[in-house]
């Protein structure tokens, strides 16, 4: 999943840059509202992390505005305001979720994945197909009733493909949902990955559509 943090605090925004980093996602910050507009309009993002006290523009402003123009990505709002009337607000402004400063990690983790979890029309916080299960909020995976070993990126991938069996997504897309901005792509790297997964669940578990993508079929 490819999430977008506007946050102007430097130490807290590195520190739930990382944090959401090492739980497996690709996130990409920005400080200022400005910023985060022209990365919104791309319609990259599963999910935006908002603060509401911006220089300049507030995050209460880009909420309003996205709102009004149709956007429907998911919205957790962060920020040190915890009156009721600023929850309030914030929830009637269009955000999902409202989460107060200071927090614990664990639980940002826990929300996004909630928001995820509901904008894919899933409730279960397991991810099932056929004898594979997967558990986001702890990386493991079990297949056919045994321990699969999966690297953070094979376990985002295969995430990002079971969310719509049958639906095929491009190398590109995938790429996306794997880096965020500044690291290194290597040229062949969704590819290697797809290779390593079908070594560990079978030749036909991902297909290949030439020249379009990578897809897991429709279960019957």
């Amino acid at each position: 999943m490819r999430l977008l943090l506007v946050e102007d605090d430097p130490m807290i925004g590195d520190s739930v840059h990382r944090g959401l980093k090492r739980e497996g996602f690709a996130v990409d910050w920005v400080a200022e509202a400005e910023l985060a507009e022209p990365a919104l309009r791309s319609g990259n993002y599963d999910l935006l992390l908002l603060d509401l006290g911006l220089p300049r523009k507030s995050g209460l402003v880009l909420l309003k505005e996205l709102r009004a123009y149709g956007s429907g990505i998911p919205v957790l709002v962060l920020t040190a305001r915890d009156a009721v009337a600023d929850r309030v607000l914030g929830l009637d402004t269009g955000a999902d979720d409202y989460l107060v400063k200071p927090f614990d990690l664990d639980e940002l983790g826990a929300r996004v994945r909630a928001l995820l979890r509901r904008q894919t029309g899933r409730a279960q916080p397991e991810v099932s197909y056929g004898d594979l299960r997967l558990n986001p909020a702890t990386h493991e995976a079990v297949f056919r009733d045994k321990d699969l070993a999966l690297s953070a990126r094979e376990f985002t991938l295969l995430v990002a493909l079971l969310e719509r069996p049958g639906a095929v997504l491009s190398r590109s897309r995938l790429e996306e949902r794997l880096y965020g901005w500044g690291e290194e792509i290597e040229s062949n790297a969704v590819e290697v990955y797809v290779h390593g997964l079908r070594r560990k669940l079978g030749a036909d578990f991902i297909l290949t559509v030439r020249g379009v993508g990578y897809m897991v079929p429709r279960r019957p």
